[in-house]
């Protein structure tokens, strides 16, 4: 048995280890909360990028051209696609965690079916507001 830094003795051996990666199968719910996790991260990107077009166009014509047309070149649409489709799928999600807070959908079945749901909600939601984007 060895002792750690401040003197109390430590047996490591005998101490079982976490799920490994390799053992470990993903669940829709875990996929979701990671991914949920991810969109946040996107959206903080997308509005940085929204404010800039708003603060360059606020500056002067130079200054929004260049953001602009990044924003408008195939990659910059490719962008806000996906920053449609984080902001999409991050409410629904927020939306689905409100009715946990509110103590609805707790049991596996349920939380499986709200998270397919929820899925199929923020994509027709994102197309939807892809769709408008483009035609209006």
């Amino acid at each position: 048995m060895s002792k750690s830094e401040h003197g109390a003795a430590v047996d490591r051996g005998n101490r079982p280890l976490s799920p490994h990666l390799q053992v470990y199968r993903p669940q829709i719910t875990s996929v979701l909360s990671i991914f949920h996790r991810v969109t946040g991260v996107g959206n903080s990107i997308g509005a940085v990028l929204v404010a800039w077009w708003f603060i360059a166009a606020a500056t002067g014509r130079e200054a929004f051209k260049l953001i602009d047309g990044i924003l408008t070149s195939w990659i910059g649409h490719l962008i806000l696609i996906g920053f449609a489709f984080s902001l999409c799928y991050h409410l629904c999600n927020g939306i689905r965690h409100l009715l946990w807070d509110a103590g609805y959908g707790f049991e596996l079945d349920e939380a499986e079916m709200s998270g397919y749901i929820m899925i199929i909600a923020a994509g027709i939601l994102a197309v939807s507001l892809i769709l408008i984007g483009a035609f209006s």
